[in-house]
């Protein structure tokens, strides 16, 4: 039997086993149910703060991505709002650099068109000059205004690089002709290494026969032979809308040996060019004036030599002459013995000159002033010796 006791009065009761155990299950059941639903109470509540912390977490979590996602964004649209004003100032800068360059172009342009129209101005002022000096020039006066012309270039350029140099007019007439001017050029020591005939041609604008270059070829080839002249060379205005001529130093060596075509401005740079290739020539030149002076001694000794044999034949010739005369004089009469007799010492004299220029007549004296000839002789000298 087990005792109880009531909480509420105090009383003591006794009851048995089996209403002991009921007792006990109601009791346990009602506690068990109580603590159950506590705990269940407590479980969802925890279970509920948990959730709020994790949705607090979550949310606090949502937020700081969001913050970083907004910083980046932020971070990123200040990259691009730098870029765009890195860029719009690179375009501004280009812009304002072509600006400048084009500003540039067009003041160098409105500068050159200036520049232009003055040179084209003066041109034609000068154009206007000349025809206006042309018009009142005449024909032989328009010509001597280029010879003039080439003349004072010579004289101002070329003069003192040339010393040595001969530029004057052609005043010699050979068969009824000549040149304008003559040039020629030598060495230090006395070797001409080129020669040029120039002819000067010019013509009034108002002449009503137009000459061409081609018409004056064949008498400048002919007086740059006469002159032995190496060069040939028309300096000409003639033609004046031909661009062959216009284009600068016309060689027409094809129809004539070594002669050439050119306008004024080309006077100075064509001789410069020509003295330049002809004095790489220089020792073929020394070379062949030597042996040249080689064949003029030859030559001398041979016409000294026949100029002996002349002396000597006449006054042989002579000295016959005179026998033959004084025999005719003995013959015809004696009353002419006294003028035979002088005859006689007249022929004795030639005879007596005769011998004595043989006498006279030397190796020596005949080389006299002939160094090859007497080179020649003493060769011959040593080989027989």
């Amino acid at each position: 039997m087990k005792e109880l006791k009531c909480p509420h009065c105090g009383n003591v009761f006794t009851v048995d086993e089996n209403d002991y155990a009921a007792l006990l299950g109601q009791v346990r059941n009602a506690e068990f149910e109580t603590e159950l639903s506590r705990r269940i109470h407590e479980l969802e509540q925890n279970q509920q703060a948990k959730m709020a912390a994790q949705l607090q977490m979550e949310k606090a979590q949502s937020q700081l991505q969001q913050q970083q996602l907004q910083a980046q964004l932020q971070a990123l649209q200040a990259q691009l709002q730098q870029a765009d004003q890195q860029k719009e100032l690179a375009v501004a800068q280009v812009r304002q650099k072509a600006t400048e360059s084009y500003m540039k172009k067009e003041q160098e342009l409105a500068e050159a068109k200036t520049k232009w129209a003055e040179q084209l101005k003066a041109a034609q002022e000068q154009v206007e000059y000349y025809k206006d000096m042309k018009l009142r020039l005449s024909t032989k006066m328009v010509g001597e205004t280029l010879e003039q012309h080439c003349s004072t270039l010579f004289e101002q350029n070329l003069r003192l690089l040339m010393p040595n140099a001969y530029f004057e007019k052609d005043n010699e007439v050979v068969e009824g002709t000549k040149g304008d001017f003559v040039f020629r050029d030598k060495s230090d020591d006395g070797v001409e290494y080129i020669s040029i005939m120039f002819e000067m041609k010019n013509e009034n604008d108002a002449t009503a026969t137009k000459h061409k270059n081609e018409d004056f070829f064949a008498k400048l080839d002919s007086d740059r032979k006469k002159k032995n002249c190496e060069y040939a060379v028309l300096v000409s205005m003639l033609e004046p809308e031909s661009e062959l001529y216009n284009g600068g130093i016309v060689d027409v060596s094809h129809r004539f040996e070594k002669m050439y075509v050119i306008r004024p401005q080309f006077f100075i740079p064509l001789i410069t060019l020509l003295c330049q290739a002809n004095r790489k020539s220089l020792d073929a030149k020394r070379e062949l004036v030597r042996v040249r002076q080689q064949q003029v001694d030859v030559t001398n000794f041979e016409e000294k030599l026949m100029a002996f044999k002349d002396g000597f034949t006449r006054n042989v010739r002579l000295a016959n002459d005179r026998f033959s005369d004084a025999i005719d004089e003995i013959d015809k009469t004696i009353a002419h013995l006294t003028k035979v007799r002088e005859n006689l010492i007249k022929s004795g004299d030639n005879l007596t000159a005769a011998d004595k220029k043989l006498q006279e007549v030397t190796i020596k004296k005949l080389t006299y002033g002939n160094p090859t000839m007497k080179a020649k002789f003493d060769e011959v000298k040593n080989t027989d010796v």
